[in-house]
């Protein structure tokens, strides 16, 4: 399965949650980038968890066609689809999302924390880029 069709829906939802998260809790005439520490934690947490509910069965499906022994799904993906659906249901496209989401809220949370300081950082010493 090519890496793109996992991560291009899921780092889209990923952004766009954050972005819409931020301007939900933006004031009038409050720019995005002024918002609290608070804010940012929890549209980079909520972000986080929106990126995994997309990604999660792509990324459970990509698992278990590389752990796999080799010749096991001749047809790729879609024969891991066809028998993940058939022996276990759909919900086991989500199996393991618990501790994914468990630390998909702090490690998302921290990483915007991070993204909002550099972006200060570098608006202060390069402000008209």
């Amino acid at each position: 399965m090519p890496l793109l069709a996992v991560h291009v829906p899921a780092s889209g939802m990923y952004f766009m949650t954050y972005e819409w998260i931020q301007s939900v809790f933006t004031k009038p005439g409050q720019k995005t980038n002024e918002i609290g520490i608070f804010t940012t934690i929890f549209a980079g947490g909520m972000a986080g968890i929106a990126n995994w509910v997309v990604g999660m069965p792509a990324d459970v499906l990509k698992s278990r066609l590389q752990t796999a022994p080799e010749g096991t799904y001749p047809n790729g993906i879609r024969d891991v689809f066809k028998k993940l659906i058939r022996d276990e249901g759909p919900k086991a496209l989500y199996k393991g999302v618990v501790p994914v989401m468990l630390r998909a809220f702090p490690a998302n949370a921290a990483c915007f924390i991070g993204f909002e300081v550099c972006m200060k950082f570098l608006n202060t010493v390069a402000p008209d880029l």
